[in-house]
Parts: structure tokens; C-alpha cells; sequence
């Protein structure tokens, strides 16, 4: 893997889990920077701020900046300004992400009155704010001509406590019951992998996507041009990725084995 300029890493389930580094993954993502290799974290959490996600990672050991960090929020930022300009906005998402959604014009599903249709529904992460009467608020607005924008399709993620549901599982509900598709913000949207490497100053071919999640991160990424690694941590179960719609480039155990894999020295 000589081409190798970049590595693209997802947070969740790669380098940490619950926000507690995974074994190996602190020294392996320093040897990969101490290598000269340019490093984007590229994630669909939408529970944090990149400024949050960075002081979180910093006090676990990893060496990381929120200019390191792409978020699905701050993608979704730049979709909204490119093809919505001004557009209203009810948000539903599990945490504050306002400072990541710079420009965009908000409001919480809650806050609508009784008959208002924002121009746009924009769906973030699971959490307790997705009950009965905020989701049938949203399919009323749907119902009503809003378009619909996800910021991403995962249907689960873990934590400590196991795997968890996240907003794919509503999503899919939401897009079957008001008869529209969801436009999708962060990943698998080739777009959210563009904005990396752009960012990076790469190419597509001199990149590698780092993922516990084999259709939305690795082979996302694979269709981007990016070769990807899947790895068995994190949200990673063997019927997934055999049941996957193709076939990872490579799949290590863990992170700490990445920079081994890049050495050429450990392969699929």
C-alpha cells in the first residue's frame, strides 16, 4: 500500500467505544501520523460538536483537533447552504449540534404550531427525543410536502452497553409511511468521503476508509474509489459483513493492526 497518502478513520467502533479508547488504537493512530500519513476522522455521530468530539478523544490519549474531525452535522451543514439556501429546518436529533449546523435556520419539531410545514426535516441520532408524538409531528410534516434529509442510515451503533438503536430504524419507518426517500447528508453519501479527501489534498486512490461498518463506511468508500478496511470491533458482526451487498478490500481485528496493513505487513 505505497500509494497510501491519507487515512480516513471512523470514532465510533473503531478508535473508541462509549468514548473509551479500544486497545492498540491511541498508539496505532500516532505511529500512523508519525509515518507522515495524513489522518481525517470521519464520523455520523451527531450527539457532539467537532470541538466536543476532539476535547473527548485529547483526554483519552488520542492526538487529535477539531480541524482533524469531519462530522455528518457539519456536511449536512454545507448540503443544506448548497441546495437549500435559507430553508427552514425542523431538526430532530439526540443532542446539541447547533455550532456544527452553521447558517441553517432551525427549529425543534416541538416548537412547530399547530399546521406549520418547515421547508425541510432533518433527522440526526437516535435518542429520547425520537417518541411517538415527535415522530408523528414529523410524518404530519412530510405528510404536508417538507423534504426529508437524514443525516445518516445507521440503524444501530455500541456502547458499553451493548448495541443500541439509532436513527436508521425510525427513518425507514418515516420513509415508508409518507411514501418519500430520505436525501442523505453524511455517510454513505459519496460526497461526505469527497469532502475528506478534499480537505486532505488526496485523491481517492491515495486513500484509506477505516470502518466497523461494512455497507456505510467500507464499502461506501469503495464506491467512492477509497480502498477500505473493515474491522472486527465496534458494531462489526460476521452475518453483517457476510451478508453485505459486496466485499471489503481488507478486514484486520482491530485498528492497533491498520498500521501493520499499510506496512504490507498484515493482510486480508
Amino acid at each position: 500500500m505505497d500509494s497510501v497518502r491519507a487515512v480516513l478513520i471512523d470514532i465510533d467502533g473503531v478508535l473508541t467505544v462509549s468514548w473509551q479508547p479500544l486497545p492498540g488504537a491511541v498508539a496505532a493512530l500516532r505511529e500512523i501520523r508519525e509515518a507522515g500519513l495524513g489522518v481525517a476522522l470521519v464520523t455520523n455521530t451527531t450527539s457532539r460538536t467537532r470541538a466536543s468530539i476532539a476535547g473527548t478523544l485529547r483526554a483519552a490519549g488520542f492526538e487529535v483537533d477539531a480541524e482533524d474531525i469531519l462530522t455528518a452535522p457539519v456536511a449536512t451543514a454545507a448540503y443544506l447552504a448548497e441546495r437549500w439556501p435559507g430553508a427552514r429546518c425542523a431538526l430532530l436529533n439526540s443532542g446539541d449540534i447547533r455550532e456544527d449546523l452553521v447558517g441553517v435556520d432551525l427549529v425543534e419539531p416541538g416548537d412547530l404550531a399547530d399546521g406549520a410545514v418547515p421547508d425541510l426535516v432533518v433527522v440526526g441520532g437516535a435518542g429520547p427525543e425520537f417518541d411517538y408524538d415527535t415522530l408523528n409531528r414529523v410524518f404530519g410534516c412530510l405528510q404536508r410536502g417538507a423534504r426529508l434529509v437524514a443525516v445518516h442510515r445507521n440503524l444501530y451503533w455500541r456502547t458499553d452497553q451493548g448495541l443500541q438503536l439509532d436513527s436508521g430504524a425510525f427513518l425507514a419507518g418515516l420513509e415508508r409511511a409518507a411514501r418519500v426517500e430520505a436525501e442523505v447528508t453524511g455517510k454513505p453519501a459519496a460526497a461526505f468521503f469527497e469532502a475528506a479527501l478534499a480537505r486532505l489534498g488526496v485523491g481517492a486512490d491515495e486513500a484509506v476508509m477505516v470502518g466497523d461498518d461494512v455497507e456505510s463506511d467500507v464499502l461506501a468508500a469503495q464506491r467512492a474509489g477509497v480502498t477500505g478496511v473493515l474491522v472486527r470491533t465496534g458494531k462489526y458482526l460476521p452475518e453483517t459483513e457476510r451478508a453485505a451487498s459486496g466485499g471489503p478490500d481488507h478486514v484486520i481485528d482491530s485498528f492497533a493492526d491498520l498500521p501493520g496493513l499499510l506496512r504490507g505487513s498484515a493482510q486480508k
